[in-house]
């Protein structure tokens, strides 16, 4: 796999390496052969070629690890993400609005042919609905602005859902500029994984509730699997791969999309089982 999937001599950037998928995703990298930078709320105990600390509900946290990152970058990973325990304008800030600041940062030290993935989620699948919002919404490039906008105009989804839409959308929108640039966009749409993030998710939804995301496959995916799908979207292997949200959740977005299954439906039964 390494030799067919390398990432040798390449400088890649991974926010929310500390546990997770992010983590899953910079060890991979690792082993990949790439030099790996990392950023996060909390201290990586991976070997990196540099770590900073960085909050992403602040924004002159996130101003302060572009600065200390220094070169060009051949691709970033944006995996850092919060769940429904935090408080709502928290989460619109770690899942889309802080990456959004510091991708936006990144730019123009991104190297043509570089890509960026993004990690939304199985929850983001109703962004077509909303499309219209949405790109409202992602059309807003100040951090500060954005959070205004949000509060001001309520959308009716929980913050979670909505920002990992907001995810979907920015990446669709955004691909189609920045493959000019010779840089790619895609993301990526994790059903259930077991990581900390689920532990703590767990704490509120029921588990029943959350498995019922994992038909037709019937289990949780592993970080591992989840890093695999970004690695290989921010690989040269995957250079003609551009504005694509990938389902990497075992079937369940298919199902839901050919009407094989009904959520609501498969929810109750769930619940009663």
């Amino acid at each position: 796999m390494s030799e067919y999937l390398s990432y040798a001599g390449k400088r890649v950037i991974v926010s929310g390496c500390y546990s997770g998928m992010g983590e899953a995703t910079a060890r991979l990298l690792l082993e990949l052969g790439a030099e790996v930078h990392g950023l996060d709320y909390q201290d990586c105990k991976l070997p990196l070629a540099s770590f900073q600390r960085m909050d992403l509900r602040e924004p002159n946290s996130i101003d302060a690890a572009l600065s200390s990152l220094n070169g060009n970058f051949d691709a970033l990973f944006n995996c850092a993400g919060v769940p429904s325990t935090f408080a709502q304008v928290d989460m619109l800030r770690v899942n889309y609005v802080g990456p959004r600041r510091l991708t936006d940062g990144l730019l123009p030290r991104l190297t043509r042919g570089a890509a960026i993935a993004c990690i939304s989620s199985s929850a983001g699948l109703g962004w077509a609905r909303r499309l219209d919002l949405l790109k409202e919404f992602v059309a807003i490039e100040s951090y500060q602005e954005a959070v205004a906008w949000v509060q001001e105009k309520s959308p009716s989804q929980d913050m979670y859902t909505f920002s990992k839409e907001a995810i979907i959308v920015w990446t669709l929108t955004s691909s189609s500029a920045l493959i000019g640039r010779g840089i790619r966009m895609n993301c990526t749409l994790p059903g259930p994984t077991q990581t900390p993030f689920m532990e703590k998710q767990t704490t509120i939804t029921p588990a029943a509730q959350v498995d019922a995301f994992t038909w037709p496959i019937n289990r949780r995916s592993v970080a591992e699997e989840q890093a695999a799908a970004l690695v290989f979207l921010n690989s040269s292997v995957a250079s003609y791969v551009n504005g694509v949200a990938l389902p990497v959740d075992g079937g369940f977005i298919a199902g839901v999309s050919t009407g094989v299954v009904d959520v609501r439906s498969l929810l109750a039964e769930r619940a009663k089982a």
